[in-house]
């Protein structure tokens, strides 16, 4: 089951899926190809065949575009506070802990864990301003297999950021950020594990301009990806018409942080003129949609980011929103009416949670084709026996119902990652 395009999912009752040893998807054999039984038998006679379970469907892992690590011990705390009290009441006081690496270790351990139970095969995270604690979380994801796009928070502004929990100044913070993209390259070397630094500026209010000019400047001179929030709430995007008498998009084009690999968080209150800024930069947008319930005072505009041509994706917003489930966000994305034109499909949201991802990230994922990353999550249809197996219906059955209890099995370039099939 893979997404074909933004308005269609494929669904192929039997085929063969090829996976070569770099753990690149090689061939998908449908049942109806003349060399079907061939290559199934020399698969079963060299031991490398596996079957899915009759009741069971493989789907491409999930790709989660906004994931703050470090929050995952607040998941579904506070959420009824305004933004700005819920960073400053519970959100920075939680960061400053994962000085402590034992702290950082613990609860990174938790996360990587539970998002690959949840069938997340790539994550995009904001770490905090700690790089001891950054690398643990990078050095937590090679050992257990997620690949990661991993942040060190730069956050130096002394008016929206606390004494206890910022950068000193913007020279810590772009020297810390530089010390951590060598870091990470060489953590790449000597793990050969698919992880990558990422620039992250918090977003605007929290960062001084000779920090977001510097960042900019790190960007482009690593050619690294770069991640921040963007319009996520009314308070944020009045932020920045107040300090800098330009839109929340305008300021960050401004410094050069809108570029074909940028990720930007939320957008709620993004406007026609944004979008169509996002679409000649080529800049995505994670969608939150259940954290956007919480903090972004209202409904981002899948349908016409997609009509712009905005690339878009999905994130769970951990802690800002409380699910570490990607099945979750989906479920609550087809509820969202908040505005005309918003109606989204079960095909909609399954193409955010696979291609959207990947295609935000450059990563060849989420699409069970040849030439990608064998991705893949193995999903139990909990209600086979009761229900018809119509294709479109045990799609639709499936992106409704799934938890982490029915993902049997998931496999990221081919490796096993999660296995819950013992468990039963």
């Amino acid at each position: 089951m893979s997404s074909v395009s933004f308005d269609k999912a494929d669904f192929t009752p039997e085929v063969l899926i090829c996976v070569d040893q770099s753990g690149i998807i090689d061939r998908v054999i449908s049942a109806t190809d003349s060399d079907y039984q061939s290559v199934k038998q020399t698969a079963q006679q060299n031991g490398s065949y596996h079957q899915v379970a009759k009741d069971s469907y493989v789907l491409p892992g999930f790709t989660d575009l906004h994931i703050h690590a470090p929050q995952w011990p607040q998941a579904g705390l506070a959420l009824d506070k305004p933004l700005n009290e819920w960073l400053n009441s519970y959100t920075f006081p939680l960061e400053a802990k994962f000085k402590d690496k034992e702290y950082a270790e613990k609860i990174y351990y938790s996360l990587i864990k539970e998002l690959l139970a949840n069938g997340t095969t790539t994550g995009l995270f904001f770490g905090s301003i700690h790089n001891e604690a950054n690398l643990i979380l990078a050095k937590i994801c090679a050992k257990l297999g997620q690949r990661a796009f991993i942040g060190k928070v730069a956050m130096d502004n002394p008016e929206q950021t606390p004494d206890y929990y910022r950068d000193q100044n913007s020279q810590i913070a772009l020297q810390q950020t530089e010390e951590f993209i060598q870091a990470m390259f060489d953590l790449q070397k000597q793990t050969k594990a698919e992880i990558t630094p990422v620039i992250t500026p918090r977003f605007v209010p929290s960062c001084t301009e000779e920090t977001l000019q510097g960042l900019g400047q790190l960007a482009k001179k690593y050619d690294l990806p770069i991640q921040s929030h963007c319009s996520e709430s009314i308070w944020e995007d009045n932020y920045a018409i107040e300090h800098y008498n330009l839109r929340d998009t305008q300021v960050l084009d401004k410094f050069g942080l809108l570029t074909d690999k940028s990720i930007m968080a939320h957008g709620t209150q993004l406007s026609d003129q944004d979008l169509d800024t996002f679409n000649s930069r080529q800049t995505a947008i994670a969608h939150c949609p259940i954290s956007n319930v919480y903090f972004g005072n209202s409904v981002m505009r899948v349908q016409d980011a997609h009509q712009k041509n905005v690339k878009v994706g999905l994130g769970t917003d951990i802690s800002g929103g409380f699910s570490p489930s990607l099945y979750r966000n989906m479920q609550q994305i087809l509820t969202d009416q908040g505005h005309d034109n918003a109606r989204i499909s079960a095909a909609n949201a399954f193409y955010l949670a696979t291609v959207g991802g990947a295609q935000a990230l450059h990563i060849k994922s989420g699409q069970i084709k040849s030439g990608f990353k064998a991705d893949l999550q193995i999903v139990q249809d909990q209600y086979f026996d009761i229900s018809s197996n119509e294709p479109q219906e045990i799609f639709e059955r499936l992106i409704y119902h799934t938890n982490k209890e029915n993902i049997k099995q998931v496999y990221v370039s081919g490796k096993l990652v999660h296995d819950n099939l013992g468990e039963e």
